[in-house]
């Protein structure tokens, strides 16, 4: 057995084990990553090595958009925001069978979209929605599984914070444009898909459905969440028609939203420096994560990882679409036991060059990557955004595997179209020649 392989072994089995005696993600990345590299080198330089690729793994002007983004995230999270969204949504399609869980659905993807965070669609939507739903008489497990899968919809939509952690993770083959604009028609292609269902299960239960609510209502709302909606053209518009970096574009966000939360007054400038220290927290974890990714996605580098990958899957499967889905087999595998910002980072070096060399473009691939992984947000063990959702429904992670089925099997067949019609994700991209 080569060092080479015996240090890949090494590097798996460490981290796994890590994993299995609950040490952070992040910790349990740099640690696997630091024992493999000291296989083949001395300890000094081996440590001062992974130091250093942790350092500039982040020296990116690129990443600079992810804390403003964050910060964004969290104003429009405390700034009512999500109320403005639901009540809009609500006199959109309140009316149809089923309708709050349409609802849920729809305010999540807006929410989402808007703040780049499933986490905080989850929980500022969640909290909101399914106590109105259970007044209803829909089930609370439903409407929590409703919840947790439509919030992934906004990691797709842009501005979506992992887009830009691809678009690093790829080397710069897939600007962070080209990836905002592809992610539109995946993402309302999911929640439609995911309102399908719901439409399916509303008219079998017989939930109840509102009256439908007059145009001046409509507009009423409409006009309330204006200001709101208007984000997602001043960020993805500005980007795609080069006025501005996505950097510069989350700068843009913080201060309209600032702006926008204290003039509708549910924000107060003494509330301000707890935004920003909880901002500050999630920023941190997240950059760490990336730090560490980076430091073991240049490991697999040093190693030939990628190489090694494209060979065995060449040699081993003749067909490319079979090779695609044997990736996309191994993507939703590594899913359900990692988080999302260190899957990109880990496995796009890896990965990558392979889709590549058969044909596919690598925007395409990133966001079938993004939607392949949401999916793990959404399982258990490490499911973050199943884990926040049973929280914010009050329920138990076990009442709500069951219902949830159905929306999982859902977001699969929509992963199977977006990874086989190439078109969905690259027409809007082809389209502004990006």
């Amino acid at each position: 057995m080569s060092i080479e392989v015996l240090s890949i072994i090494v590097l798996f089995v460490s981290f796994f084990i890590l994993l299995m005696l609950k040490v952070p993600v992040a910790f349990s990345i740099g640690i696997s990553t630091t024992i493999s590299l000291l296989l083949n080198i001395d300890s000094l330089p081996g440590i001062t090595t992974i130091a250093q690729r942790m350092i500039t793994g982040i020296d990116s002007f690129a990443l600079l958009a992810i804390p403003f983004f964050v910060l964004a995230g969290e104003i429009m999270k405390r700034g009512g925001i999500a109320n403005r969204l639901i009540n809009f949504a609500k006199s959109l399609v309140a009316s149809l069978p089923g309708g709050l869980a349409y609802v849920n659905v729809l305010a999540s993807m807006l929410f989402g979209a808007i703040s780049g965070s499933a986490i905080a669609a989850t929980s500022a939507i969640g909290s909101i929605m399914t106590d109105r739903m259970e007044e209803e008489g829909y089930p609370r497990e439903f409407s929590a599984s409703v919840n947790i899968t439509s919030s992934t919809t906004g990691l797709l939509i842009p501005p979506s914070n992992i887009l830009i952690v691809y678009a690093l993770a790829s080397g710069g083959t897939a600007s962070v444009a080209a990836l905002f604009i592809a992610g539109y028609l995946p993402g309302i292609l999911l929640g439609l898909a995911l309102m399908g269902y719901v439409a399916f299960v509303a008219i079998r239960r017989k939930f109840s459905k509102e009256q439908r609510a007059p145009l001046k209502e409509i507009w009423t709302y409409f006009r309330k969440a204006f200001f709101s909606l208007l984000l997602l053209f001043i960020v993805v518009g500005g980007i795609v028609a080069g006025v501005f970096t996505a950097t510069e574009a989350s700068v843009i966000a913080v201060l309209y939203a600032a702006i926008l939360a204290l003039i509708y007054g549910d924000i107060r400038v003494k509330d301000f420096p707890s935004v920003l220290l909880t901002s500050a927290k999630t920023t941190a974890v997240v950059m760490f994560l990336i730090c560490t990714s980076m430091a073991m996605s240049w490991l697999f580098s040093f190693e030939s990882v990628p190489e090694l990958m494209s060979n065995f899957l060449l040699e081993q499967f003749s067909n490319k679409f079979v090779i695609f889905l044997v990736i996309n087999i191994i993507l939703l595998i590594v899913g359900t036991f990692m988080d999302i910002t260190p899957a990109v980072l880990i496995f796009t070096p890896i990965f990558l060059p392979v889709v590549v060399a058969l044909g596919m473009d690598p925007v395409h691939f990133g966001i079938v990557m993004v939607l392949n992984l949401c999916i793990g947000l959404c399982t258990p063990p490490v499911g973050t955004i199943l884990f926040v959702g049973s929280g914010v429904a009050k329920i138990s992670v076990s009442q709500v595997i069951k219902p949830l089925l159905p929306f999982l099997a859902i977001m699969v067949i929509v992963l199977l179209l977006v990874l086989y019609i190439p078109e969905i994700s690259m027409f809007l991209p082809r389209l502004f020649d990006l």
